[in-house]
């Protein structure tokens, strides 16, 4: 800012060269920018003091090279001893953007000496130019510690805040000197409200930090945010009252002081005030929402507020907190406003909606109505479609709801410009629109689609006439006849589907399928990936003649071929399935055919082989872990590679002194391995029932060897015995899941419902990144990733991972990771697990933490 005292004549001489050097800085050409600089340091020796300030900026603004900085160097230190403070602060900003680590040095006794500097301008101008050499120079900056500290205690407000910034920035990879600079701050009152708003960031920081590396759970300088809530400053009560809404686990003993806080902000007459309390609140709410009803007296009041964003953050709170008396006026409230807010406050807007409406199932009607409403209004796709999922799960959730509610989705979709929402909704009314009273009122809607809209949606309209024909007997005949008029539309995808319906139902003639045959086809689950369907179908194609087995399909997303990895010039050391067949239907064809593991009952899972030896020795080993109920079974797959011997009754001795839930009870020897013949040898070990026993196991090759006569090929009578170490290996929790994935996810989790769920939060440790702590958690539970999400944004702070999976039992698990950062280096993730049997749940819970 140019100070008002400025002469009218050099205040407009100082614009004009502003304009003018505004001008030049765009200039393309490097030597007119040079010009430019060489013109502006003539002016050090004006006398206009509005003048000079421009000077300085200019200078910092054109960036000189190392060339040109030397020219100003003399005079902006000699700027810096200035008896004029503003010439000095200046003169040290300009430096400090300009100079090299070499003038750094040079110029280092002057910078520590203003930041300890009686005028407070001088000071402030050191300690942030401080913060930014700290990025290019952190040994020089790291070296003025006791000066920066000393100007931590200064009484001016501004010099206190930028002192303390610095001075954190130094030692915030310290966490201990961390802990120190809080404790020593909290016991000495900091005057300045600014620093005081950083301290209260750093107390956060260190509470967060302790309480994740304490088990007690005490929270240190709690006491200390407490009482920054009676502090004369509002900016240092708010910041206070969030830190403490932000705590992990917080109790609501805890927020019930920043809670009456924030109440008092909502009735201020400061429009940032009630935005700031609004907002915190709103995020209360979604985990404490009893704690913040106290104030809904209040918040009501700001519906009518001008700011529509303070407005629509009260009426969203106010939603997640209110009463069933409340909700009628809440929804007249609602609606005077929608259409002034942008998409993503009405998206918040609809999730409220949707919380409050499963919360008060009784007050259904007025939500459902709003819903409707909003949903003909003009919108985003992500804005129509969280009104389309509410809607979905409000009819999923409350009986009474399911007739209105498809009938507005019925309506929108006769006017709807999203393909995917259009087939979304027609999935949707093909499951739930023949269990209705009246299933004949929705033909026409479904129907008007295949007349009307484009084809993908007239394929799915398609499926859906086919489901209320399987359904409701009375309606077969006329959907018949929508269907053959189907088979002339001009899409392939639409003939073919309505000729494959009309044959499976039986219509005009075809012979059918049965109703149950006909209800699972049509509403079944399909149980394996369609990667691997596609693998199947194409083996199918290709190389056999026998009709397609559906039940041949691997439920792993990658099927291991029983052909091993070998080394080079190795053949390998497995059966190798032919046909269509499955390695893990081969592996379960061998194993039954042996009388010792006839009776494990069915095999669950085929692990990968996992190599014993090294490549190019004299034996080449690997190991299949097939996992069954009660027992475990290894297979070692052999291969002799030296070519003068045969080996004879070839075992494999197992110590599992580390594996001590395991017992060995069979085995199986392998009486010949001649040269280049891969062979196998089992060793059966049973464990607990459906517990996922792990442990370590190690293995030591044993056998009879005979010297072969390379002219002959015969074997010496007399065998010499012999044995040969092989590498450990781990039995782990994930050799007893299954890696099958769901085509949805989130239908997937709201369909398994919350009976049988587990929630609670781990702390990882020190991680480079959250790729790694993602990748570390799916290798511990061995499950598929779903939707993309293993995939992790690169610089992310946060992110989300979905997994599914069958466990051993054939118990389905669905999980839902949530990581983030905590601190440098520091991951914290919250773990939710669903499946059909609790203990299940509770079972990955141990695994997680175990690992």
């Amino acid at each position: 800012m140019i100070p008002s005292s400025i002469p009218d004549d050099a205040l407009r001489s100082s614009r004009n060269f502003y304009i003018y050097s505004t001008k030049e800085r765009f200039l393309p050409r490097q030597t007119e920018a040079t010009e430019v600089f060489f013109a502006v340091t003539k002016l050090f020796q004006s006398k206009d003091t509005g003048l000079r300030r421009m000077v300085y900026l200019m200078i910092k603004e054109l960036s000189p090279s190392t060339d040109e900085v030397i020219i100003v160097t003399s005079s902006l230190m000699k700027d810096m001893n200035s008896k004029t403070d503003m010439y000095r602060a200046n003169a040290i900003r300009v430096l400090c953007r300009i100079t090299d680590g070499t003038l750094l040095t040079q110029i280092e006794r002057y910078l520590k000496q203003a930041i300890v500097d009686k005028n407070p301008v001088v000071a402030s101008a050191a300690l942030v130019s401080g913060v930014h050499l700290l990025q290019t120079n952190p040994e020089i900056v790291k070296r003025w510690s006791n000066e920066v500290q000393e100007a931590v205690n200064s009484r001016a407000a501004l010099v206190q805040f930028h002192a303390l910034a610095l001075l954190h920035q130094i030692r915030q990879n310290d966490r201990l000197a961390v802990s120190k600079l809080v404790t020593s701050l909290t016991r000495n009152s900091v005057r300045s409200p600014l620093a005081q708003c950083l301290l209260i960031r750093y107390t956060s920081q260190v509470i967060r930090e302790s309480s994740m590396n304490s088990q007690t759970g005490d929270r240190p300088f709690f006491d200390y945010l407490e009482t920054c809530l009676r502090h004369k400053a509002d900016m240092v009560i708010f910041e206070a009252a969030r830190a403490i809404t932000e705590l992990n686990g917080v109790t609501s003993k805890e927020l019930t002081p920043a809670i009456t806080v924030l109440q008092l902000f909502l009735s201020s007459s400061k429009p940032v005030l009630r935005f700031a309390a609004v907002r915190t609140l709103n995020k209360v709410a979604m985990t404490h929402p009893l704690a913040v009803t106290n104030c809904n007296i209040d918040m009501e009041s700001l519906i009518s507020d001008q700011n529509r964003s303070i407005a629509t953050l009260a009426i969203t709170t106010l939603l997640k907190t209110g009463n069933e008396s409340s909700v009628d006026r809440l929804m007249k409230q609602i609606t005077s406003f929608m259409s002034d807010i942008a998409d993503e406050f009405k998206i918040v807007v609809v999730e409220a909606i949707k919380s409050l409406c499963l919360k008060f199932p009784l007050k259904y009607r007025s939500m459902m109505n709003f819903l409707s409403n909003i949903l003909r209004e003009e919108g985003g796709f992500d804005y129509k479609k969280a009104i389309v999922d509410s809607i979905v799960i409000l009819i999923r959730d409350i009986p009474d709801a399911k007739e209105s509610g498809l009938f507005h989705l019925c309506e929108f979709i006769e006017d709807c410009e999203f393909t995917y929402l259009s087939t979304q909704i027609l999935h949707f009314l093909g499951n739930e629109g023949p269990k209705t009273s009246d299933p004949s009122k929705y033909i026409r809607y479904i129907y008007n689609r295949v007349i009307l809209e484009n084809a993908t949606i007239r394929a799915s309209a398609v499926s859906t006439l086919a489901k209320f024909a399987a359904l409701v007997d009375s309606l077969k005949p006329r959907i018949f006849v929508l269907l053959t008029r189907c088979l002339f539309d001009i899409d392939d995808e639409v003939r073919d589907r309505a000729t494959l319906y009309l044959n499976t139902l039986g219509g005009y003639g075809a012979v059918g399928e049965t109703d149950k045959d006909v209800k699972h086809f049509l509403f079944g689950s399909l149980d394996v990936p369609l990667v691997n369907l596609e693998r199947s179908l194409h083996n199918y194609q290709v190389a056999s003649e026998e009709p397609f087995d559906i039940f041949s399909v691997p439920k792993e997303v990658k099927s291991q071929p029983l052909a091993e990895k070998k080394a080079p010039s190795k053949k390998p050391t497995g059966l190798a399935p032919s046909g269509p067949t499955s390695a893990f239907d081969a592996y379960e064809k061998l194993l039954s055919s042996i009388p010792e593991f006839s009776s494990f009952g069915k095999l669950f899972k085929s692990s990968p082989p996992v190599e014993l030896t090294e490549a190019e020795t004299e034996y080449a080993v690997n190991v299949v872990k097939h996992i069954y109920d009660e027992h475990v079974v290894f297979q070692y797959n052999c291969t002799n590679t030296i070519p003068e011997q045969l080996l004879e009754n070839v075992t494999i001795f197992v110590d599992a002194s580390e594996a001590e839930e395991f017992s060995e009870i069979a085995s199986k020897p392998l009486r010949t391995l001649p040269y280049d013949s891969p062979g196998q040898t089992f060793v059966a070990f049973q464990k607990p029932a459906g517990v996922p026993a792990i442990g370590k196991f190690s293995n030591i090759l044993k056998f009879i060897v005979k010297e072969v006569d390379p002219t002959t090929g015969d074997a010496e009578e007399e065998g010499v015995e012999d044995e040969y170490q092989l590498e450990d290996f781990e039995v782990m929790a994930a050799d007893y899941m299954l890696k099958v994935g769901v085509s949805n996810f989130k239908n997937a989790w709201d369909s398994m419902g919350a009976d049988c769920e587990r929630v609670d939060e781990y702390g990882l440790g020190t991680r480079e990144s959250l790729a790694e702590a993602v990748n570390a958690v799916m290798n511990i539970l061995g499950m598929q990733p779903c939707e993309g999400t293993d995939v992790v944004p690169g610089n992310a702070r946060s992110h989300t991972c979905l997994l599914s999976g069958v466990f051993i039992g054939n118990v389905k698990v669905l999980v839902r990771l949530s990581f983030g950062m905590d601190g440098p280096k520091q991951v914290a993730m919250k773990l939710a697990v669903r499946s059909d049997d609790q203990a299940t749940s509770d079972a990955i819970h141990e695994i997680v933490a175990s690992g």
